[in-house]
């Protein structure tokens, strides 16, 4: 692992180097992911040129973690509030679907603030010159435990070929807090962990990523990957491939 922690930084500076910008901007939701890509990056980069983001959409359950993983790192970083810009788009949209008998699914509640999320990073990485870290992992993307076009898109994704239980490894070798590092994950938006969310634990997908052993969630597993090839197709094509980490493709 402490090999594969090298190859990644020494990638993150090619990659940064070859687009001639200056530096990276990483959403800081407070989780595991968002921490160890930026830690990743301050290694490879050098902490002047990692800029963090927290944005919350009015309240954030995780904020104070956020604002700790920043100033753990000492990185720049700044706080923007997407609550009016996510509202307007809510409200912009209920016309139109109140004229087709159609209302708000809670699935676009939750979605529409992860792509006003990835909207403002990119607009803030174009001010500035920088790229847009992926924060994504392997198991989030086997799965499509994530947003198209919001949380799993990015220039550059250093932890996409890691699984969760391996990204609290990285964290650990790299120094950072084992409270940060190995706290429950959740999405913060739905209020409810990842794993109660998902109905099982990473720890038992993870095992089977790498194992391929059959257990009485194999299934569950097989038939979320399946439905989310349309996620994994069609951002994940100009990120790191994870083809040969799938199922199936080993």
């Amino acid at each position: 692992m402490k090999n594969e922690i090298l190859k990644i930084e020494k990638w993150i500076k090619e990659v940064v180097d070859s687009a001639q910008a200056d530096g990276v901007v990483i959403g800081m939701s407070g989780g595991k992911d968002s921490l160890v890509v930026a830690k990743l990056c301050i290694e490879a980069l050098g902490t002047d040129k990692v800029f963090g983001v927290i944005m919350p959409n009015g309240e954030m359950s995780d904020k104070s973690d956020a604002e700790e993983t920043c100033e753990l790192l000492q990185i720049p970083y700044s706080t923007i509030n997407i609550e009016n810009a996510y509202n307007s788009i809510i409200n912009s949209i209920m016309q139109p679907l109140s004229k087709n008998n159609k209302g708000l699914s809670n699935i676009t509640t939750i979605n529409t603030a992860p792509r006003v999320r990835m909207t403002t990073l990119y607009a803030i990485a174009g001010s500035m010159n920088y790229l847009v870290a992926n924060t994504s992992n392997l198991s989030e993307t086997m799965i499509g435990y994530s947003t198209k076009w919001g949380d799993n898109a990015g220039d550059f994704a250093p932890i996409a070929n890691f699984t969760k239980t391996e990204v609290c490894k990285i964290g650990l070798l790299l120094g950072l807090p084992k409270h940060l590092v190995c706290k429950t994950p959740s999405d913060g938006l739905s209020g409810k962990s990842d794993e109660e969310r998902l109905g099982f634990s990473y720890e038992n997908l993870d095992k089977f990523i790498r194992t391929g052993e059959k257990t009485s969630e194999s299934e569950k597993f097989m038939i979320k990957h399946k439905f989310a090839l349309h996620k994994i197709n069609g951002v994940n094509k100009y990120q790191n491939s994870l083809k040969n980490y799938f199922l199936g493709d080993k």
